[in-house]
């Protein structure tokens, strides 16, 4: 993991319905973007972790929101490096053409959180954000880019493990 002088990083679920399985060739063009948009990202500024299915490249085979439904997991130093990947490196050409290949989603697919800096949250833990902000909508917990907050803002929340439980970190690469 980098060395950060942040005390809190940001962590950031996306889920994708998909409109053709991944071995359907509609979806080959995705498909061929997935080992470098993930190598980008490793190589971001700003990257920390992101999910993978364990002995994999990506996280495509994990299913924890649905059969049809793809994540992506990561966690950033600031939500800035997290908007510069986003939408101003090779992976917005993906995001231009998912129309292609995923279907629209009605409420919420993306959601971001502060985590204390070394936390890697857990697949659950990030299901459980997305619901958050599905139910009660933006708040310091559970947030979009549009509707975001500060690590400050956010502090009050940065426990992300209830008491009396404890989870394993979720398989990833980490920088």
């Amino acid at each position: 993991m980098t060395a950060s002088v942040h005390a809190a990083h940001l962590a950031h679920l996306n889920v994708a319905t998909l409109r053709h399985p991944l071995d359907d060739p509609r979806m080959a063009p995705f498909v061929e973007m997935l080992d470098p948009v993930n190598s980008a990202a490793d190589g971001a500024p700003g990257f920390v972790w992101r999910l993978v299915e364990e002995g994999a490249a990506d996280a495509t085979g994990l299913r924890p929101a649905g059969e049809n439904v793809i994540v992506t997991l990561s966690v950033w130093e600031t939500r800035e490096a997290l908007w510069d990947f986003t939408y101003r490196s090779g992976h917005l050409e993906a995001m231009q053409r998912r129309r292609e290949w995923f279907e629209r989603h009605v409420e919420a697919h993306l959601v971001l959180w502060w985590v204390p800096a070394g936390h890697l949250p857990t697949v659950d833990e990030a299901l459980q954000r997305l619901a958050d902000l599905r139910a009660h909508g933006p708040s310091p917990r559970a947030f979009t880019f549009t509707s975001s907050y500060t690590a400050a803002e956010a502090a009050q929340h940065l426990r992300t493990v209830p008491p009396g439980r404890t989870e394993q970190a979720t398989p990833g690469r980490v920088r």
